[in-house]
């Protein structure tokens, strides 16, 4: 018996359509997070860093960071986040697609 690699069994679980819209809808925040990460990364600085300069503690940074966090940030944090590591925020809201 052959084990299932990451991207077939990926493949596999996609085909159930209440999968595939939690899939979805957890791809937005993942990838929101790991690109925060590679921002402050880029930037050179630690979480400790990036909460100085934020005036807030490590905790939050790491929190903001983690992906199997379940807290949603406001907007305006994301956004001081961007700015203390160089970065400004752009919003592409695209029409969700039909299933018809």
């Amino acid at each position: 018996m052959t084990r299932l690699t990451l991207a077939k069994f990926k493949e596999k679980v996609l085909t159930n359509s209440e999968v595939k819209k939690e899939y979805e809808a957890l791809s937005v925040t993942y990838n929101l997070k790991k690109k925060l990460i590679a921002m402050r990364k880029m930037a050179g600085l630690t979480q400790q860093e990036l909460a100085e300069i934020l005036s807030t503690k490590k905790s939050n940074i790491s929190r903001l960071e983690n992906v199997y966090s379940s807290s949603s940030p406001k907007l305006s944090t994301i956004e001081e986040y961007a700015q203390a590591v160089g970065y400004k925020i752009e919003i592409n809201l695209v029409p969700i697609e039909s299933s018809c």
